[in-house]
């Protein structure tokens, strides 16, 4: 590996590695002006990670469940569409690349406890399987990742099991190199792409009683 872009929106904020290789850049996905620098500064890059993610609301008749949707679809599904478009050229010129678009179980089915979360990652789950189509003749493989919960700052509240940041990593890494286009990167994950393949209903109902079962413990 001869280089590796961390962006954030705070570059500030990245941990301090001691490696040469390792280029910090200032990105929010949600500024075009800001894709476009990074894009501009990468532009070397041969794959791309789209991992920025937001979950906000928590149901459909709050007051600012509108406002909230809107930044959950700019971030989770606009964000990853904008850096394609600016990135896919670039990948096309380095040898076609790949694209590893990092979505949710959610996307798949709707977790009722984030109602418009799950909406924005079913966007980003569609739009990966056009890119598929769409990039493949120039060369660029397209993975979407499907993990299950993971113990970020995300699902801090969540008192459920968790897989940890560095085994989900490992095994996205794992599913790349081994040509897996949807990877489901942890046990969760596994046993519910089964279930996904098997019955779209049956997950869907899984899900219904995972989120009731959250909503409950809450309210104890």
């Amino acid at each position: 590996m001869r280089k590796v872009y961390a962006t954030a929106r705070d570059p500030e904020a990245l941990p301090r590695l001691r490696d040469e290789r390792l280029v910090a850049l200032r990105l929010d996905v949600t500024d075009l002006d800001q894709i476009r620098a990074a894009g501009d500064a990468a532009s070397d890059v041969e794959l791309v990670f789209n991992n920025a993610g937001v979950v906000l609301a928590t149901g459909i008749a709050d007051s600012t469940v509108l406002e909230q949707a809107r930044r959950e679809m700019e971030v989770n599904y606009f964000g990853p569409l904008q850096l394609l478009h600016r990135l896919a050229p670039t990948l096309a010129r380095n040898g076609g690349g790949a694209v590893v678009n990092i979505g949710s179980l959610a996307g798949l089915t709707n977790l009722p406890i984030s109602p418009t979360y799950s909406a924005s990652k079913a966007a980003l789950h569609s739009l990966t399987q056009a890119a598929r189509l769409l990039l493949g003749p120039q060369g660029t493989a397209v993975f979407g990742v499907y993990s299950g919960p993971v113990d970020t700052d995300m699902t801090r509240e969540l008192a459920i099991p968790k897989a940890s940041p560095r085994d989900v990593a490992f095994a996205i890494l794992d599913g790349i190199e081994a040509g897996q286009e949807d990877i489901f990167p942890d046990p969760f994950a596994v046993e519910f792409g089964r279930q996904f393949e098997f019955s779209l209903k049956t997950a869907e109902r899984q899900f219904a009683a995972m989120a009731a079962a959250m909503l409950s413990g809450s309210a104890a």
